[in-house]
């Protein structure tokens, strides 16, 4: 649920609020020295990319952790029955359709499709919101189909006004990281930020670190839709900056430490959200208002 179509979508998660209400691959080649404080190399060179055979929306790009596969769904648009798709990679440009992804798609939101090495598929749904409070589901991914779907346990805190959206599995399926939205009963959030849950034999915890691992990168505007590097040492993320939704980046030296001051993507311009990073740490998704449609282009670096 990322977008001016992210806030577009969160009307209808807001309106079942209100309802409620009144009812009672690879690792990263990168290599970042704290001590020397080596940046990783600038994107550049913005490019379209081409889903063949697939001409509606495109939107919330996630390419899977072995670079096989782009996942993504359609305009979440209140209007729009929003649904998650995949496509095979050609080339770094160009990826074929191949239809909706199998055993996930229902009349509500379905979308910000996610996947570790494993092929534990992670996604974000409406379609039990009104009696759980709760919004990210997962399965099991095999041959374009997922099976055994439920909402995973302990992420969400299960409080209505409280939606949890834009999620991503690490490669490693160890942590989900998650954008967390207060409503106060209107379409878009009050604060929107990202947060981290770690996985467990049961289900997933909040670890009591996870506001300073993600300090500086919540700040009281939007905060939302992140990404995560295979090595977990760079976080992409979108936040709401006074023009319009920007995408930025920070990185940290290890696991364990917070991420660093954020800097935006200066390529990166226009209404553009939602990134991706592929296995190989050198180009980057993103979703972009082109016109009034959404597509999906890239941007790369050495």
């Amino acid at each position: 649920m990322r977008s001016e179509g992210w806030a577009r979508a969160l009307v209808a998660v807001a309106a079942m609020m209100l309802g409620i209400a009144a009812c009672a691959g690879a690792d990263d080649r990168l290599s970042i020295d704290p001590m020397r404080r080596i940046q990783p190399p600038q994107f550049a060179n913005p490019q379209r990319v081409t889903i063949l055979g697939f001409s509606e929306d495109a939107m919330e790009p996630f390419i899977t952790r072995n670079g096989k596969h782009l996942f993504f769904n359609n305009s979440n648009s209140p209007s729009v029955n929003t649904n998650l798709f995949q496509a095979t990679r050609i080339d770094d440009l160009t990826f074929q359709f191949d239809g909706e992804i199998g055993g996930v798609n229902t009349a509500a939101l379905d979308a910000v499709a996610s996947m570790d090495l494993a092929g534990n598929f992670y996604f974000v749904s409406t379609r039990s919101y009104d009696s759980t409070a709760s919004t990210i589901y997962r399965g099991a991914f095999a041959s374009g189909d997922v099976t055994g779907v439920d909402l995973a346990p302990g992420v969400s805190l299960q409080r209505p006004g409280i939606v949890d959206f834009d999620a991503e599995i690490s490669a490693d399926g160890n942590t989900l990281y998650f954008s967390e939205g207060r409503f106060s009963g209107g379409p878009v959030p009050d604060t929107a930020k990202i947060l981290i849950a770690k996985r467990t034999e049961s289900g997933f915890v909040r670890p009591r670190n996870a506001k300073a691992i993600t300090r500086r990168i919540n700040t009281p505007t939007l905060n939302y839709a992140a990404d995560i590097s295979a090595s977990e040492l760079e976080i992409f993320f979108t936040r709401f900056d006074p023009g319009g939704p920007a995408i930025y980046t920070a990185s940290r030296a290890s696991k364990t430490k917070p991420f660093g001051k954020p800097q935006k993507i200066k390529a990166i311009t226009g209404f553009a959200e939602a990134p991706s990073i592929s296995p190989d740490g050198k180009s980057l998704y993103y979703h972009k208002n082109e016109g009034g449609i959404f597509v999906i282009y890239r941007v790369t670096r050495p």
